[in-house]
Parts: C-alpha cells; sequence; structure tokens
C-alpha cells in the first residue's frame, strides 16, 4: 500500500468525522432555536376562541396566578395550585357584597376544586380558601352569621383546573 492511499484514507476519515461533528451541532442548534421560537408563538386565549360562541365570553384564567373577578354580580376568586392565598383586590371585588349585606342580604360562599389528585385533599384546600374568603368579609366588617358556607364541589368549570379552583361569593336571602 503506498503513502498515498494512507493520506486518501485519512482525509476521507477526518472529513466524514467532521460532517458528523457539523451534523451534530446543526441538530442540536436546531433543537435549541426550535423550542425557543416554539415557546414565544403567540397561542389564542380562551377568550379569543369563544368570541364567536353566541353564549358569555369565556374567561381566560392563567393556570397558577391568583385572581379575582367579578361577573354578573358574583365575585369569583380563583386560586393557584395548592394555594388558599386571595389575589389583590379582594377587598374591592367584594364592595357590592358588604353593601348587600348591610342591606339585609347575606353572603353565600361556595368553594370548588379540580379532579387532579385526592379528592379529600382538594376538598379541604377548597375549604380552606372558602374560609380565606369568609374571614376577608369579617375583616371588612360582616358578621359571621351574615356568611353562609357551602360545602366544596368538585368542577371542571369550563374545562380547565384553573377555573375550578375557585371560590364563590353571591348574596342570598337571610
Amino acid at each position: 500500500m503506498s503513502s498515498s492511499d494512507d493520506d486518501s484514507q485519512q482525509r476521507f476519515a477526518l472529513g466524514f468525522l467532521f460532517a458528523l461533528i457539523a451534523l451534530v451541532i446543526s441538530v442540536v442548534v436546531g433543537t435549541v432555536v426550535v423550542k425557543r421560537l416554539g415557546a414565544k408563538a403567540p397561542v389564542q386565549p380562551a377568550a379569543v376562541a369563544a368570541s364567536n360562541a353566541p353564549a358569555a365570553p369565556a374567561v381566560a384564567v392563567e393556570e397558577d396566578i391568583a385572581s379575582v373577578r367579578v361577573e354578573n354580580g358574583v365575585v369569583k376568586f380563583y386560586f393557584a395550585t395548592a394555594k388558599a392565598e386571595l389575589a389583590a383586590g379582594a377587598n374591592e371585588a367584594l364592595a357590592d357584597v358588604v353593601k348587600g349585606v348591610a342591606e339585609g342580604k347575606k353572603a353565600v360562599v361556595s368553594g370548588f376544586h379540580d379532579a387532579t389528585g385526592d379528592a379529600a385533599l382538594n376538598a379541604e384546600l377548597a375549604k380552606q380558601r372558602a374560609f380565606a374568603v369568609r374571614d376577608a368579609l369579617k375583616a371588612l366588617g360582616i358578621a359571621e352569621d351574615k356568611v353562609e358556607l357551602k360545602k366544596p364541589e368538585e368542577t371542571t368549570a369550563t374545562g380547565t383546573n384553573a377555573e375550578a379552583r375557585r371560590v364563590e361569593v353571591t348574596l342570598g336571602a337571610l
């Protein structure tokens, strides 16, 4: 075998090795780019997707952030996973409830929980969330006998766990 044959084989092996390394690097870089661009891709919110429906527009609830909303006179507190802390703005959202109780009505507090995980633990957490809302009402001057706590219910709301993790406050007759 001549030395030129050995040189050719070495060059071929080195070329093949460099091509293989370049292929691996491009696959890794491509994967990273796709993941980063995929994470930044706009997602159509549920409220926009449901806007064509004749029913009331859906409320987009972020998966793991506590929030509070007032819809048709119902105060809805949404909770982060495994948490019972009220969102900022709770007192302002409860202003109409406080006014209604002062006018002779009672505050009805209903807890809900999602269907994932242990049902007994979920029910207990829903109860703790309802207690947190009751305590907020008491802090706003509502007597405990003017607050009715309902047994926690399992629900999937409109389909997401974030919407199911909630407490609703309505006004009822004494």
